[in-house]
Formats: structure tokens, C-alpha cells, sequence
């Protein structure tokens, strides 16, 4: 029904779990792709993945929410790739904690990771975004790009315990809604897709010794099990979702089939709402 031949993808936080099924569907849907992962050798392997099926993939690993990378990463796909025309911006985590127990530099690493790297790297891809379509613009040509912010129900909804994560899922929507409305004129859609309970490392029932690292810190993350299959029956389709799945919705919104499609959050969730 469609390809993605000739576009060129950028997806953060794409070593792992969701943002690694959608690199691999851009990718098998046509795009050329350029990784970003804040680990280097899950960035790779998903390079590889995708190179083995046939398909041109780059890599650059690093830390997004440092000021000066996502200039960085923008130019290094322009450079790799040879054009920018779809933005994932994916990574994330929690960090969780009820209000009284959350401090500055945690409600702030929420904010960082959620809403301001993918400010930066919006803001840093504007002038190529700009110029391409003037250009084509005046050669009586529509190319549609795509931006796709990834955000949740406890964005949408709120989540208990979840002040800073809920908190910057949210800021990126409003972030979403504001480039619809400025980069209408550019022939770009800015769309956001809301996951629920989606089978990652950061549903994992919760145990001592999990966590992930940021930063040289160690991040607890997962669910309570009691939690967890609360949760899950509290879903209609009585299930967390798979990443596949989660990928699915990312790829209808870079595709052609949502080219008038703009400011809007599509939930992902199996129903579920908190």
C-alpha cells in the first residue's frame, strides 16, 4: 500500500525494546535509518539487525539530553544518510516516586529526557526541515515528513506516583501540538502516539537487583507484581501490548496513510486508561 523508499529516519532510544521494533519497521518498510541509543553496543546491534535484512542503517550512540548532542545527531544523520524526512523521538524512562519522596534532580531528569532532548532535536533539524521544503515548494512539489513524539497514558491521564514522568509525557504533547500548528507550512504532520502497558524492561515486575543505568546512576525501574496484574485487568484486551505492536502505530503516523493526520495523540494502549 505504501513505501518509505527514498525517506531517511531518525529514532532515539533505539537499542531496545520499543524504539528497536521501530527502527527495524521504518526500515522494513523502505527508510534508511540512523540510531540513537544512549549505549553504544544495543545501538549497534540494531544496526546490524537491520543491515542484515537489507536494509541502510547508521548509528551514533550518546546522551541525548546533553545540550550540544542533538545538534550532533541531527547533522550525523544529514551526513550518514543523506536527508532527514522522519523524527522518532523515543527514549525515555522512569524514574518513580510519590510526590514527597521525588526530588529536584529526579522531576528534573524526567523533564530532560522527555520533553527537552526532543525540543532540541527539533529545534536543531528546523533549518534542514525549512530549507528542503521551500525548495520543493518552489519546484511545485509536496514532500511529506514526519515527526513522531512518543508519549503516554500518564501523560494523558496521569499516573500515581509518576509526577515527574507524568509530567514530561505531558510537556511533550503540548510540544507536539505547537510544531502542528508551525511546520504545517513545511508539509510536516507532528503527531504524538500514547503507549499503555507496552512488554518492555520498564514493565518488568520490580526486583532488588533491576534497574537501569543513566548517568552512572542506577535507576529502579519495573512494577510491583501485585501491581502489575492489576493492570493487566484492568486493560480491555486484557494484555500489555507487544513492542511490535507499539511499532505499528508509530509507522501509521510516519507513513503516507496519515499525510493529513497533524496535532493529534493516538493512544496505544489495548484500551487501557489510568
Amino acid at each position: 500500500m505504501f513505501t518509505l523508499e527514498s525517506k531517511v529516519a531518525l529514532v532515539t532510544g533505539a537499542g531496545r525494546g520499543i524504539g528497536r521494533e521501530i527502527a527495524r519497521t521504518l526500515a522494513g518498510a523502505g527508510a534508511a535509518v540512523m540510531i540513537n541509543d544512549l549505549d553504544p553496543a544495543p545501538a549497534a546491534e540494531t544496526e546490524a539487525a537491520i543491515r542484515s535484512a537489507g536494509g541502510r542503517a547508521a548509528c551514533l550512540a550518546g546522551d541525548i539530553t546533553r545540550p550540544e548532542f542533538p545538534q550532533k545527531l541531527v547533522d550525523a544523520a544529514l551526513a550518514a544518510l543523506g536527508g532527514l524526512d522522519i523524527i522518532v523521538n523515543n527514549a525515555g524512562y522512569t524514574w518513580d516516586s510519590v510526590i514527597q519522596k521525588t526530588s529536584d534532580e529526579q522531576f528534573q531528569a524526567m523533564l530532560d529526557i522527555h520533553v527537552t532532548a526532543p525540543f532540541r532535536i527539533l529545534r536543531a533539524a528546523a533549518g534542514h526541515i525549512r530549507e528542503a521544503a521551500k525548495r520543493e515548494i518552489a519546484e511545485g512539489r509536496r514532500m511529506m515528513r514526519k515527526v513522531v513524539n512518543i508519549t503516554s497514558i500518564a501523560g494523558t491521564d496521569g499516573g500515581a506516583g509518576q509526577a515527574g514522568y507524568s509530567s514530561g509525557k505531558a510537556g511533550v504533547i503540548g510540544l507536539t501540538k505547537t510544531l502542528a500548528k508551525e511546520w504545517g507550512r513545511y508539509n510536516v504532520t507532528v503527531n504524538a502516539v500514547a503507549f499503555g502497558l507496552i512488554e518492555t524492561r520498564l514493565i518488568q515486575p520490580l526486583v532488588p537487583e533491576g534497574g537501569i543505568e543513566i548517568q552512572g546512576r542506577r535507576i529502579p525501574v519495573g512494577v510491583q507484581p501485585k501491581m502489575l496484574e492489576a493492570v493487566k485487568a484492568m486493560c480491555p484486551l486484557g494484555r500489555p501490548g507487544t513492542p511490535q505492536e507499539a511499532a505499528y502505530a508509530v509507522l501509521f503516523l510516519c507513513s503516507p496513510l496519515s499525510d493529513y493526520v497533524t496535532g493529534e495523540v493516538l493512544t496505544c494502549s489495548g484500551g487501557l486508561h489510568f
